[in-house]
């Protein structure tokens, strides 16, 4: 049987039930999954390093599952681990509409490369780093959108302009 081998890339800032759910299905669908964690791009509440350990302990029970952190392109990203397939989720026509020119992108620059977008489990179609990072900056409790040790890492974490959050 040949090897299928799919990325699974984002900030997950922090990673939710929702990114995890698309996780264990993509686990199902190929016979590698790697997710892979940027550094790049906006400001974060948790630092590169510390969004890829909150990773690592939220799909260590997935055998096939592995955690890369990485800079520059996704496609490099790809390339570097044999992937042939980009696993992305969209939850509606906004995710739909910012993904499509990336993988159009993507394309262009990987050809052999493509992009399989997956719908949400219902539960989690509104769940979004974002939203978690929200209500947590708020003083709510985002517990019921992330894992337990995600909950933990949150707790009195609020963002600092411009840079990695700390306990408030």
């Amino acid at each position: 049987m040949n090897e299928s081998v799919a990325v699974f890339a984002g900030t997950f800032d922090p990673i939710t039930l929702g990114h995890l759910d698309l996780v264990a299905r993509g686990a199902r669908l190929f016979s590698r999954l790697v997710v892979c964690v940027s550094a790049e791009g906006r400001s974060t509440l948790f630092r590169p390093e510390e969004r890829r350990a909150l990773v690592v302990e939220a799909v260590a029970s997935l055998p096939n599952v592995s955690v890369s952190l990485f800079h520059g392109l996704l496609v490099a990203e790809a390339r570097r681990h044999g992937a042939r397939v980009l696993l992305r989720g969209v939850r509606g026509g906004k995710d739909l509409e910012a993904e499509l020119p990336m993988a159009f992108a993507n394309r262009a620059m990987e050809p052999s490369l493509d992009t399989l977008f997956l719908a949400p489990a219902p539960a989690y179609a509104l769940v979004s780093s974002s939203l978690v990072r929200e209500v947590n900056g708020l003083g709510g409790d985002p517990s019921a959108w992330v894992p337990a040790h995600v909950a933990r890492a949150l707790a009195g974490r609020r963002p600092l302009a411009g840079g990695a959050g700390r306990p408030a």
